[in-house]
């Protein structure tokens, strides 16, 4: 069995974002040389996410909306977290929802996803640095 993993760095210029990635995890996944096997990809952030959906623009609205009906950002000092000198904790709460990874398996040498199935990285407190795993395992 082989193995090959690639880091994807990120620096959203905004506090959130929903951002496809699929093509970069394809491009991972050639690089690797595996045609059997599975594909894990995760936010290696604590206020970023990983999520498995369908790439249409209301829907990415409509998350917005949810995740902020449920984890608002404002007021900051609803949250104990953000007594450390934080503004984040809306960000970590929106991360457990929607998710650290995904498992997408491999087949023929490509992802082999549903219909309408694209990989999203969830980015919920911007604005610095940060990367995504891509762990490829298989024949």
């Amino acid at each position: 069995m082989k193995s090959y993993r690639k880091e994807l760095w990120f620096n959203i210029p905004t506090r959130r974002a929903l951002i496809n990635i699929t093509p970069q995890v394809r491009e991972a996944l050639q690089e690797s040389g595996i045609t059997e096997g599975l594909c894990l990809v995760n936010a290696m952030h604590i206020t970023a996410s990983v999520f498995i959906n369908d790439d249409e623009s209301g829907l990415h609205q409509d998350y917005e909306q949810w995740l902020e009906s449920l984890a608002p950002h404002a007021p900051t000092s609803q949250y104990q977290h953000n007594r450390t000198g934080e503004d984040n904790a809306d960000a970590h709460l929106k991360r457990q929802i929607m998710g650290r990874e995904v498992v997408v398996a491999v087949t023929n040498g490509k992802l082999d996803f549903g219909t309408w199935e694209q990989i999203f990285y969830g980015e919920f407190d911007g604005r610095r640095r940060k990367r995504v795993l891509v762990k490829i395992i298989g024949e």
